[in-house]
């Protein structure tokens, strides 16, 4: 058995030959029940060390003792083709990272997204930021839904994703309020314009959103749902349910 040099070994990362960080897996089936199970994934799949005489050396414990110590938890963007809810890596090692050290730890640490995207204007927000900024400026944009629809099919599963990824980010690290999660509820599930789209276009989509919505309130990520926003979620479900049918 190796003899891993643990003074330096700072690089960890997925198993030779495999990728991924694995949240996205769990989170998508639903079968994690807390934070301790996303940790423990978070372990396994990205507990490898590389670096100098290192080749993906399994490294779990070495892992874990580094991440206890981590303070500050960031992510650097470079680019405005993406944002951290289109893309289901920003929640699986950033996230990951964010709930790994609070199981270490007992505490979040502070996460931040670097945004250097115009070298000439860096900007550092915070993830909660950053989240909010994202939500307001894409996610819920009238501009955005709409060119969404004019994509069809591909344009619903994009925005089923992006709820999806927001969920995700929430289970991690925690950083989607309730008024958030009102919102999506009343722009993705309830508009009727937008239910129509769905319908037409992709009800799969919207049965996705409905039951990743019902998710965050069952698990208190969502921590206060309104009735109402439960009864919409509920409905379109069941109307979903119909319309897939009715495709059958």
């Amino acid at each position: 058995m190796r003899c891993l040099p643990r003074a330096t070994t700072r690089v960890f990362g997925s198993k030779p030959g495999s990728y991924g960080a694995g949240i996205l897996q769990v989170v998508e089936a639903g079968t994690w029940r807390d934070n301790k199970d996303l940790a423990e994934v978070y372990t396994a799949w990205g507990g490898f060390a590389y670096g100098r005489g290192l080749d993906g050396a399994a490294a779990a414990a070495d892992m874990r003792t580094n991440y206890a110590r981590i303070k500050v938890a960031a992510k650097n963007i470079d680019t405005r083709e993406h944002d951290i809810a289109d893309s289901d890596d920003y929640f699986q090692y950033h996230g990951g990272m964010v709930a790994m050290v609070r199981h270490l730890t007992g505490s979040n640490p502070k996460a931040y997204i670097g945004d250097s995207a115009v070298p000439a204007q860096v900007k550092t927000r915070t993830l909660e930021e950053e989240t909010k900024r994202v939500f307001r400026a894409r996610v819920v944009n009238p501009r955005w839904m709409a060119a969404m629809q004019r994509h069809g099919y591909k344009g619903a599963f994009e925005m089923a994703a992006t709820v999806d990824y927001l969920f995700g980010y929430d289970a991690t690290a925690g950083v989607v309020d309730d008024w958030m999660y009102e919102t999506l509820t009343t722009e993705y599930v309830a508009n009727p314009e937008v239910a129509e789209f769905f319908r037409k276009s992709n009800p799969w989509a919207r049965h996705g959103i409905a039951e990743r919505l019902l998710e965050a309130a069952q698990r208190g990520l969502w921590s206060a749902p309104t009735p109402e926003a439960l009864e919409t979620l509920r409905t379109a479900v069941l109307e979903t349910e119909g319309d897939i049918e009715d495709r059958d």
